[in-house]
């Protein structure tokens, strides 16, 4: 077995051979010229981020964006990933459709061991993040999680196990507090109702 294929496997590893370190390195080039685009470079940034993920990507980002490989996170059509998240990607990220992700958040798949002999080794879960779900600023999704589609995760939580679909979730650790309901359909913020009036007023303003 190598040790990429033990890094897949889930089994304890380093990552300091089989051309590792070089594949960091050069994620490491593109992620600084992805981050260091002006804002109207968005034709540069479309062709860095193909470079940055392996093949074409019709996400949104924002820079600064952070990762360890780039290659290892599949992002899917309609997402949007705000500025200074970070994804620890040592092993699969997998990110559905139409994916909302507010600013600094981090997912990471790799961990050590508790045991402090034991820490210089790492071991590596994957995370999926399912269609049309909203990932609230500041949050941690741990190694090994996968959040149902649909659901909120609340700002700042920390995810230490999946979350089922249509649900809304927060804390640290994170934990169900509801699922979407029909209250969703008529209110969107607080006592703040959704009538079509308003809708097809904000879509004349387009």
């Amino acid at each position: 077995m190598t040790m990429r294929e033990r890094i897949s496997a889930g089994k304890l590893f380093t990552d300091y051979c089989e051309g590792l370190p070089e594949d960091r390195m050069q994620a490491k080039r593109r992620m600084i010229a992805f981050n260091a685009t002006g804002p109207d470079a968005l034709e540069e940034r479309v062709r860095l981020m193909k470079e940055i993920f392996g093949k074409e990507t019709k996400a949104w980002i924002e820079p600064p964006f952070y990762f360890c490989y780039g290659t290892n996170i599949e992002v899917g059509k309609g997402t949007y990933i705000n500025f200074n998240c970070n994804f620890v990607d040592d092993t699969k990220i997998i990110i559905g459709k139409d994916v909302l992700f507010g600013p600094a958040v981090t997912i990471a798949t790799v961990g050590h061991p508790i045991n402090p002999n034991y820490r210089g080794y790492m071991y590596a879960d994957p995370v999926k993040v399912e269609d049309n779900c909203w990932i609230g600023a500041g949050s941690t999704i741990c190694p090994g999680v996968t959040i149902g589609e649909n659901s909120v995760i609340g700002a700042g939580s920390v995810v230490t196990k999946d979350i089922p679909a249509n649900s809304v979730a927060v804390g640290n650790p994170c934990k169900v507090l509801r699922t979407i309901n029909e209250h969703d359909l008529k209110y969107y913020y607080k006592d703040k109702e959704i009538t079509q009036e308003d809708l097809d007023e904000e879509a004349r303003l387009r």
